[in-house]
């Protein structure tokens, strides 16, 4: 009964929350859809919330039984002050994570990759980059576009520090005309993301849960010796 008991705990931890457990101790984590943030997006969307997001990230850091996270992510944007939220508290973790980008990093999910301690992609995901984007009612004063500009200089802050691109390419690529149809910005493939310095390297599960298991192994090493 026990056992039937803490299937059913971990299922509906998968389903609410998009996280699960392995025998190993490593957490994995699913980041997938939009990010739903202060403003609750339509039914039909699949999104993922941050204020389940950020007390799971908490609950990771601070158990003794958690020894590393897998954050898997297929993001269409979303709420920027929420993605770019749940980026800063995965970058601030003293636990060892690693991103795999499956199939896209849209916009924020571009700062949710690099937040990592280390990320991949898989050859065939995409990187999209470009402006930050408003809706709703815009006030026609300079403040909205001052406004605009911080927000924008903030994700190009945090993608900088935490990834291997310059702040000036980056800006050239989220600013680049004619690769994206009626839009503005670039699509970048797995390759061109490493290559960029987006993404640390390209590969799969694989790769992304053996240089995880060998952080923790270090994080071991380094705990005994102390």
């Amino acid at each position: 009964m026990q056992k039937e008991d803490r299937y059913s705990d971990e299922l509906n931890e998968i389903l609410e929350l998009g996280s699960a457990e392995t025998d190993s101790g490593i957490r994995v984590l699913t980041v997938i859809g939009q990010i739903e943030g202060h403003f609750i997006a339509p039914e039909q969307n699949k999104t993922t919330k941050y204020e389940h997001l950020l007390p799971v990230l908490v609950e990771m850091e601070e158990s003794k039984a958690v020894k590393g996270v897998l954050i898997l992510l297929n993001t269409m944007g979303g709420d920027v002050e929420a993605g770019l939220a749940i980026a800063e508290l995965i970058a601030s973790m003293n636990t060892p994570t690693v991103s795999l980008v499956l199939g896209g990093g849209h916009s924020i999910g571009v700062p949710l990759a690099c937040a990592a301690k280390h990320s991949f992609i898989v050859p065939t995901a995409t990187m999209t980059l470009h402006p930050v984007r408003a809706t709703g009612t815009i006030i026609g004063v300079p403040q909205s576009l001052r406004t605009l500009e911080e927000m924008q200089n903030r994700i190009c802050d945090f993608i900088v520090k935490n990834s291997r691109i310059s702040l000036r390419r980056l800006k050239a690529l989220m600013t680049e005309v004619g690769n994206m149809v009626t839009d503005v910005g670039t699509i970048l493939g797995g390759e061109q993301a490493a290559e960029e310095g987006l993404i640390d390297g390209v590969g799969g599960l694989k790769e992304a849960l053996a240089t995880l298991k060998e952080m923790i192994e270090k994080e071991d090493e380094s705990s005994y010796n102390r």
